[in-house]
């Protein structure tokens, strides 16, 4: 069913969703958990993480290798795991058949595969460590090379759901999982694919990732309070929480979709990049670069400003972070008073920061907003930062203004990477 169109031509659209979220497996738990305002970070109980300073984080309460049969699930890290499982219930919302492409009575060839990690098989790589310092080379498994690579998740999507038009991966730090949207989005403006399985995946709640993101001082410690650790645009906020999981979208060509009777969650409108080139790991406090995405997100659907009725934002929680996004906010969307009207959402409150799945874990909530109209209340912030000008959706969900018609979801990382993905309400 390949469709043709001019170049650049072509309207992108939202047909599937899937999650693997602290809050649990799958888009509904994540959606109800979101809308409740339950928190999926919780202590770490295993003996290796005894030691460290900080001991919670948002980790995914099922084993995904439970999920999958067991020799598939023994070849592929946790990440790519979570990944599959989520790129499973995408395929299955968007209307596709159970089987992949050979079942779905779409051409292989013109569906392709685009997620985003920071690290991939951390997990593998350090077990391969362990077994080869205490037992030497041979205790070392065949495929700890294959099982590593942070291009593990894209390929095995692609393996399970005979995927062959391609297999990308996009490392771009805390970025990586929107920018990964963001490429397809033009793979499919542009004619290359049909459909697209886009987002982020990311299982990195390691001893040893834990403590270096606390060497950096960048750790909530809170380890008392783990469901109240993660204050997004809080005056208390102390630092992010480390968390895992994955989230996909279904993208496809809106001729495609109408052709096959899919369902239409919104469009996938546009998306913006661009680099701080700033700090190593620090934003730059003006917010230069992450304006600047802003404003190519909302340029790239075609539209203005004053078109954006919502905001999902990165809000990690930290001192230096979230008051460089307030800041960017300020002055995109600021009024004459410098104060934000564009209500605010920053979901890291329940789920803990995922790292490069976040972008794509956002994202199906920043769709789930649109298709349901209500914003989900950002937890953790009782009392807002007086220098953030915002209006955050606290305490409980909103419903979408009735004007505008778009919304952005915002991701920022080490390095000064910035991507704005811009979602239409249909």
């Amino acid at each position: 069913m390949a469709c043709k169109a001019e170049p650049g031509s072509r309207r992108v659209v939202v047909t599937g969703v899937g999650a693997v979220t602290p809050l649990g497996v799958g888009a509904g738990t994540l959606w109800e958990g979101l809308l409740a305002g339950r928190s999926g970070i919780r202590p770490l109980s295993a003996p290796e993480f005894a030691g460290l300073p900080v001991r919670i984080a948002g980790t995914v309460p099922v084993d995904p290798a439970d999920l999958l049969p067991g020799p598939q699930a023994r070849r592929m890290n946790r990440a790519a795991r979570f990944a599959l499982i989520a790129a499973r219930e995408a395929w299955r919302d968007a209307g596709l058949a159970e089987g992949g492409t050979r079942d779905s009575g779409v051409d292989p060839q013109r569906v392709g595969v685009s997620v985003g990690t920071i690290i991939g098989g951390a997990h593998v790589l350090l077990d391969g460590d362990r077994k080869l310092r205490e037992r030497g080379v041979r205790a070392v498994p065949p495929l700890t090379a294959p099982m590593t690579v942070p291009s593990q998740a894209a390929s095995q999507i692609s393996l399970d759901l005979h995927i062959t038009g391609e297999a990308r991966t996009v490392v771009s730090a805390c970025a990586s999982g929107t920018e990964a949207i963001g490429q397809a989005i033009d793979r499919i403006r542009y004619g290359r694919l049909d459909i697209v399985l886009a987002g982020g995946a990311e299982a990195a709640v390691t001893p040893e990732v834990m403590a270096a993101f606390t060497a950096m001082r960048a750790l909530s410690g809170r380890n008392d309070e783990p469901e109240n650790a993660s204050r997004p645009f809080a005056k208390d906020r102390d630092g992010f929480v480390n968390s895992e999981g994955a989230g996909l979208l279904v993208l496809e060509s809106e001729e495609h979709a109408l052709a096959r009777g899919a369902r239409i969650y919104c469009e996938a409108a546009g998306w913006g990049l661009s680099a701080d080139a700033h700090h190593i790991a620090a934003p730059d406090p003006a917010g230069r670069g992450v304006a600047t995405a802003l404003r190519r997100a909302v340029a790239d659907a075609g539209a203005d400003t004053g078109d954006v009725m919502h905001i999902n934002a990165h809000a990690t929680a930290t001192i230096e972070g979230d008051r460089a996004e307030a800041t960017a906010l300020r002055t995109v969307f600021g009024g004459p008073d410098g104060t934000v009207a564009v209500p605010v959402t920053a979901l890291k409150g329940h789920l803990g920061h995922l790292q490069g799945a976040a972008g794509g874990v956002e994202a199906v909530a920043t769709a789930l907003t649109l298709h349901h109209g209500i914003i989900p209340p950002t937890i953790g912030c009782d009392d807002l930062d007086d220098a953030m000008p915002l209006d955050p959706v606290r305490i409980v969900a909103r419903p979408l203004p009735s004007h505008g018609d778009l919304a952005l979801s915002n991701s920022f990382g080490f390095g000064g990477h910035n991507a704005v993905l811009a979602l239409r309400r249909r």
